[in-house]
């Protein structure tokens, strides 16, 4: 089967609580879902009516080297004006999301959810309810190019600072996070969003009683990360980046920008709130979850659940069907990710990566092989690290990913079968460690 979409690239201005903001957007905030089932094929046209050139990535996707929307390494970015038709089969089922992949185009709001549903889903549950999260400045305190040139003037030393996230331009001093092994992030966002609107006009999900809802949860932020957490609700994940897990009941999921993860919860009478909390930033998103009649709880609702257990990535454990075969590592690659917020020089092994130039220092592999790939974190933040083209399995039969949190001072060892030739991007999927330089290439020899 052939799904037709329409993708238009362009100005726009959204409402957020009654603040205008002017962006640039596929037509909504976010754009309609993209829905499909396995094995069907997708075509989408972009047509670009922005000022500067643009192109769309299919995130977590093992699609065709071609259609992977890498300016000047899978295709000439299309220009304005122009058009462009990416077509390709969707090859697994799961929750996965497009954007753009030009400059910090991604922080604005240019976006959407794809979904490929399982023809055999073997999930039992009565409705479905996808969430993006984000972090939002665009058109209100400043704009995506602006932050990046201040970031990149570097933010000198964080000694003798206040407790506490403390705003600086558009720069955010002080945020951290246990969780996160030290600095959260920084970039000051006046708002923080689900499914592009703000806790100050929050979306209600409606439904009733002893519903089973599918969350699939999306994280499309530029610099933080998010607890996500439902008032007085456990919550039961499934997937996470498309795959499934062995189901693992936690009270709330940390989850880093580009992941995403699937929960059920089955909902109780009333109004409950479910929080995105900014981890390490004293601020959060909200939208109201609706079984019955009666006030809405506020923004700032108490909410023990974000306190009580919360999943990360390295707590799962991958199904059978979601397991890499057993065999050898026939390569490994070892990636180290250096630089820091003084000097804002963010790199993999000391390569600062130029997308004039992106085959300038590839890492190589060939088809056929077992790759292991060392994330080797020797900053003091940490760093979402994101591989286009494929999805990896973490250590000791753990989650099938494709985007995972390697910490300060920690490494991620990581593996996967190197069956989709081509030449790929890997990066940090904080977005301005990667305009910075922390990007790099895994090119197949053949």
């Amino acid at each position: 089967m052939l799904t037709k979409v329409a993708l238009k690239a362009a100005a726009t201005t959204v409402d957020l609580a009654g603040t205008p903001a002017a962006t640039w957007a596929y037509g909504s905030l976010p754009a309609p879902a993209i829905r499909l089932r396995q094995g069907d094929a997708l075509e989408a046209t972009l047509t670009n009516e922005l000022p500067d050139p643009t192109t769309i990535h299919w995130h977590g996707l093992a699609l065709r080297n071609d259609m992977d929307g890498v300016p000047n390494l899978t295709q000439a970015p299309v220009a304005p004006g122009a058009a462009f038709d990416y077509h390709f089969t969707a090859p697994d089922p799961g929750t996965y999301w497009f954007h753009s992949h030009v400059g910090t185009q991604l922080d604005r709001g240019l976006y959407g959810a794809l979904i490929v549903e399982d023809p055999n889903e073997p999930l039992a549950y009565d409705e479905e309810w996808v969430v993006i999260v984000d972090d939002w400045l665009d058109g209100v305190t400043t704009t995506p190019p602006q932050v990046f040139d201040e970031l990149s003037q570097g933010m000198g030393s964080m000694s003798g600072m206040s407790d506490g996230p403390m705003r600086m331009g558009n720069t955010l001093m002080g945020a951290t996070s246990d969780a996160l092994g030290g600095d959260a992030g920084d970039v000051y966002y006046p708002h923080y969003l689900i499914n592009g609107r703000p806790s100050g006009d929050p979306e209600t999900y409606q439904s009733s009683p002893g519903r089973r809802v599918r969350v699939r949860l999306i994280n499309a932020g530029s610099d933080t990360a998010f607890r996500i957490a439902l008032t007085g609700h456990e919550l039961t994940v499934t997937h996470t980046d498309g795959f499934p897990v062995t189901p693992t009941t936690t009270d709330a999921i940390l989850v880093g920008m580009g992941e995403r993860y699937d929960f059920i919860v089955t909902l109780s009478d009333g109004a409950f709130a479910l929080i995105a909390e900014a981890e390490g930033k004293q601020d959060r998103a909200v939208a109201i979850v609706r079984t019955a009649a009666g006030a809405s709880p506020p923004p700032d609702v108490n909410t023990p659940e974000l306190t009580g257990r919360v999943l990360t990535a390295d707590q799962l454990v991958a199904v059978d069907s979601a397991q890499l075969p057993n065999r050898p590592v026939d390569r490994e690659i070892t990636v180290r990710l250096r630089g820091g917020m003084k000097q804002y020089d963010w790199s993999m092994d000391y390569n600062s990566f130029d997308l004039s130039d992106p085959m300038a220092k590839p890492y190589s592999v060939s088809s056929g092989e077992r790759v292991a790939v060392k994330f080797v974190n020797t900053t003091t933040m940490w760093h979402p690290m994101h591989l286009h083209g494929h999805t990896f399995q973490l250590a000791r039969g753990g989650a099938r990913k494709d985007t995972s949190i390697v910490l300060p001072n920690r490494t991620l060892t990581v593996h996967f079968d190197a069956n989709n030739p081509g030449r790929w991007l890997t990066h940090c999927h904080n977005l301005y460690h990667g305009e910075a330089g922390m990007m790099g290439v895994l090119a197949y020899l053949d």
